[in-house]
């Protein structure tokens, strides 16, 4: 993991991913929580796609902006990521990751998907990728035929 901020981020795609990321946190639909996150998610074509979290009063029903992100982009047929970055803001101005269940969502994809993860509330980034924060993921590959019986 590499620590920086936007400011010294060069790469011109990236700086723009990351503020896209952080735009999407304003459609979040967080009436509980009050904790949004936004996400913006980088097709190998160059389509950006974002998501945002959307709360559930059933708390598990909930979904995080990662995830949204994978769905739209999964509906509309796009299947092939190059890059994520994901926003939120945290009390204690440290960088908050994608939970358990982002991760092995995003890792069905790319597994050595880098994650650009930003606080925009103070410029932080933390620079990371899926083998770092899922380093045992469950894959596509890790499946035989055996197993579902094909």
């Amino acid at each position: 993991m590499e620590n920086t901020t936007l400011d010294d981020i060069k790469d011109a795609s990236v700086r723009s991913l990351l503020e896209t990321s952080a735009l999407a946190r304003s459609k979040a639909y967080i009436p509980y929580s009050k904790f949004a996150v936004g996400a913006a998610l980088l097709a190998t074509s160059g389509q950006v796609v974002t998501g945002c979290n959307v709360e559930n009063v059933s708390f598990g029903l909930t979904i995080c902006a990662e995830r949204t992100a994978i769905v739209k982009a999964v509906s509309e047929g796009v299947t092939t990521f190059s890059a994520i970055a994901v926003s939120a803001v945290s009390k204690n101005e440290f960088i908050v990751s994608p939970c358990g269940a982002c991760r092995q969502v995003l890792a069905e994809f790319n597994a050595n998907l880098p994650v650009y993860l930003y606080n925009p509330e103070n410029g932080k980034v933390c620079i990371t990728s899926m083998t770092v924060l899922l380093p045992a993921a469950v894959l596509p590959a890790n499946l035989n035929d055996a197993l579902f019986g094909n």
